[in-house]
């Protein structure tokens, strides 16, 4: 007997795509029996066929073998049209799936990659969203596991099949492993633990050139787990021995800072539910009413322990693949910066207030107007400005953030730095995000010595001085 495939609620109506999957299966269920009739299909019935045969591996675990053999009888086209059904299947119904349904999908990714299916590098990436940032529930941790193990056991595959899909997977998994690292008593995620630490060696140390695609988040992400004892050699050749990396071209770290990451790798962090969300409260809640949005939103995403990790790739996600148009920015729509204002608040944890204001600020330390986008470092322009003279506290720490940063993170590319919140300042100017910085030299409210500090950075000296 074949299982459901997803939960549903005596409240909820029947979902399109599951419903969609159900009804070829039985309309088709005759001939997914052995013995099975090859013919050639219509594109309609091709398309049918396909469904049928996924409803059956994911709900006729007894017959999944039987029904991928009938898949590799009728393929016509790289199994592109399978593999973008169970990315489907993923991105719109995993959290409503059954327990067992999960596992078949798991299976029949192997198998598509087995055959190195077109679309699998954006099957697996599917499956990466779903992974939750913060999130130590059984089912959360479960599909870590599952996928990582994937990575490792089906690499020379992947390798040759689409070397960028591990890039994907070490942005994913870098996060989570520090995130894990944190929860020290909880027994169950020692073999994880492990597994994350020796995909993420693993690629940075084979696949470097592929890796230096990310740009410069991959050494964020990195400075969150330079303290496990494995990543510190690692960390150790990336600034001091670099040859190490047998990457050609690749000769110092701020190589990475020139390179702006991509929103597809910002995306990774942030699951569809949470997307679409996040998307309707930025374009269709005006300010002033967005209070019950915002408070959904956190029982949601944001409430259970250890969730506020969560808040950073929300930040990044805010200011790297958000960019409203013009008729929204113009509009009563609650803006990028007052939503991270409020994100900001959310935080309890000193760390994560760091990693925040880390996430918000970072594209200002290496921003070059001619690869980067002003949309990348608006928000914290407009949140410092805004939250003058009412939420004062708000721009001190900021700008305090801002210039520990150009003092500390990098004191070897300190040079690199200065330039980039230096061309960050002058571009926000120049495009009209702010008329003037008088707005922050000019404020009483601001105190003496962060006066004084800017005024000394717009001024030249600092880069002088790093010069000298």
């Amino acid at each position: 007997m074949a299982l459901n495939l997803i939960r549903i609620a005596s409240h909820e109506a029947e979902n399109p795509v599951g419903c969609s999957l159900k009804e070829a299966f039985e309309l088709l269920e005759p001939k997914l029996r052995p013995p099975l009739a090859i013919t050639i299909p219509t594109p309609q019935e091709y398309l049918l066929l396909n469904k049928a045969i996924l409803y059956g591996v994911l709900c006729e675990t007894h017959f999944a073998k039987t029904h991928i053999k009938h898949l590799h009888a009728i393929v016509i086209d790289g199994y592109g049209l399978f593999a973008s059904l169970i990315a489907t299947v993923v991105n719109e119904l995993y959290t409503k799936l059954v327990d067992p349904v999960k596992c078949q999908l798991i299976w029949v990714t192997k198998e598509m990659i087995d055959v190195q299916a077109v679309g699998i590098h954006g099957l697996l990436v599917c499956f990466l969203r779903q992974i939750v940032g913060g999130d130590f529930s059984d089912g959360n941790l479960w599909l870590c596991f599952e996928i990582v193990s994937i990575f490792l056991t089906k690499w020379d595959s992947l390798l040759e099949v689409e070397p960028m899909i591990l890039t994907s997977g070490l942005y994913t998994y870098l996060p989570l492993l520090a995130d894990h690292y944190r929860l020290l008593s909880n027994p169950k995620l020692e073999a994880l633990k492990q597994l994350e630490i020796d995909f993420c060696i693993k690629v940075l140390r084979e696949q470097f050139s592929v890796c230096l695609k990310i740009g410069r988040d991959l050494v964020r992400l990195l400075q969150d787990v330079v303290h496990i004892p494995n990543f510190r050699a690692t960390w150790k050749d990336l600034v001091l021995n670099q040859d190490k990396f047998k990457t050609p071209g690749f000769s110092v770290i701020s190589q990475l800072y020139n390179t702006r990451t991509s929103s597809q790798y910002i995306l990774l962090r942030i699951s569809p539910e949470m997307e679409t969300q996040l998307r309707f409260l930025l374009t269709c809640v005006k300010l002033g009413s967005q209070k019950r949005y915002q408070a959904w939103f956190a029982k949601k995403f944001l409430c259970a322990p250890n969730r506020e990790t969560l808040i950073v790739d929300i930040v990044r996600f805010i200011c790297c693949a958000h960019h409203p148009p013009n008729e929204i920015i113009q509009s009563d729509i609650i803006p990028r910066w007052a939503v991270v204002g409020w994100l900001l608040k959310y935080c309890t944890k000193n760390y994560v207030q760091a990693n925040v204001k880390l996430a918000l600020l970072y594209d200002w330390l290496f921003f070059d107007e001619r690869v980067d986008n002003i949309m990348n470092i608006e928000p914290a322009m407009l949140l410092m400005v805004y939250s003058i003279p009412r939420y004062i506290d708000v721009t001190h720490t900021l700008l305090e953030f801002l210039f520990l940063l150009v003092d500390n993170y990098d004191v070897e590319h300190k040079d690199i730095i200065i330039r980039g919140v230096s061309s960050s300042l002058r571009v926000l100017v120049k495009k009209g995000v702010i008329c003037s910085l008088d707005v922050l030299t000019s404020c009483d409210a601001l105190s003496p010595v962060l006066k004084e500090r800017l005024d000394r950075f717009l001024s030249g000296a600092e880069l002088e001085i790093s010069r000298g």
